[in-house]
């Protein structure tokens, strides 16, 4: 069975119910959730063996941080948890209609964001596995982490794994010089590139011609270019871009294109009535690995990336709890939504 690593920051996650507002809310939903954490879930609800690598304060915030990946199947032996620490929180507003979510981060100085360079021994970490995926937020959270992200890719490409990265800028985490700066050092390592309609613009400054994210106007043309691009600029083996057309927060078009140096793929669009759009990008790279590991052809692996993050953003929360039959029924075309008896 393949064995994928990830590593990034879980957080606690704690959101106003239903649709209030920050100012209404008597009280928060209580979830975890995070990136990389968030793409082992998924793999390990697909059947997968999937570990997560972070820190965690050892407190019973953190243990019930590690008691809910483990909920879902995903090993957590590698998590160190850290005295006089903290778990990063942030805050969600769920947006409807015409009115936008809104996220805001209390993260600083958080257990992973304070760890020192050679916290993990990757090596040992890394035995016996396929796969490595961390997104742009990890190395976006200080120095010392992009330092340890940089070691762990090193390490990844030394033990002959496949390494992906979801580019998730973060405006608020580092500015985009920064951000270009850093992710440039780590695109020696990297294989698959995983990237929206704003990611590839944000740290490398490619950018889709003739789209508007703002208007929901989605040209295919111009993110074949984005692909083309990030793929020769960085000599990768897959860029997969998604593809979002935000009409309202409620409702949004949603597709998936995989570039493989030779050719295109585009999955079929779907239109989605928003649940929870927070993790639909991990859900996406989750379904691609998974394609990708599984040996399935490249059309058949971004349909199911599309398909599966499709479903995620019917689901609350930040973790896609779905099986590989529900995503292949989608797959099929069974999108009706009728009661399963």
């Amino acid at each position: 069975m393949p064995k994928i690593i990830t590593f990034g920051e879980i957080m606690l996650r704690l959101a106003t119910p239903g649709y209030q507002r920050f100012v209404q809310a008597n009280f928060f939903e209580a979830t975890y959730g995070g990136g990389e954490a968030n793409v082992a879930v998924s793999l390990a609800g697909f059947g997968l063996d999937a570990a997560f690598v972070t820190a965690v304060p050892d407190n019973d915030i953190g243990q019930a941080a590690i008691n809910y990946l483990r909920r879902f199947g995903v090993q957590t032996e590698h998590i160190l948890a850290r005295k006089n620490s903290r778990l990063g929180i942030y805050f969600l507003e769920t947006g409807a209609s015409q009115r936008p979510s809104q996220v805001i981060y209390d993260r600083a100085a958080s257990a992973i964001a304070s760890i020192e360079e050679n916290t993990f021994d990757w090596e040992r970490i890394f035995a016996g596995a396929n796969w490595f995926h961390f997104t742009g937020i990890t190395p976006a959270l200080g120095d010392a982490v992009a330092a340890e992200t940089l070691r762990a890719c090193r390490t990844a490409k030394e033990c002959g794994l496949t390494v992906s990265c979801d580019l998730n800028y973060r405006k608020k985490l580092w500015s985009r010089e920064k951000a270009q700066e850093v992710m440039t050092g780590l695109m020696p390592y990297v294989d698959v590139v995983v990237a929206n309609e704003e990611d590839a613009e944000k740290v490398f400054g490619i950018s889709a011609s003739r789209s508007d994210v703002i208007k929901g106007d989605i040209d295919e043309e111009g993110y074949r270019e984005v692909a083309r691009q990030l793929h020769t600029k960085f000599d990768l083996q897959h860029v997969a871009i998604t593809l979002r057309e935000s009409f309202s927060a409620s409702e949004n078009g949603w597709s998936g294109l995989l570039y493989d140096g030779a050719s295109y793929y585009k999955s079929r669009r779907y239109r989605i009535h928003i649940v929870d759009r927070v993790g639909g990008g991990d859900a996406f790279a989750g379904g691609l690995i998974y394609g990708l590991l599984q040996g399935l052809s490249h059309q058949e692996t971004v349909e199911f990336a599309a398909a599966a993050s499709c479903l995620k953003q019917t689901i609350p929360g930040d973790f896609n709890m779905v099986k590989v039959n529900e995503v292949m029924n989608l797959v099929a075309g069974d999108a009706s939504g009728r009661v399963q008896r």
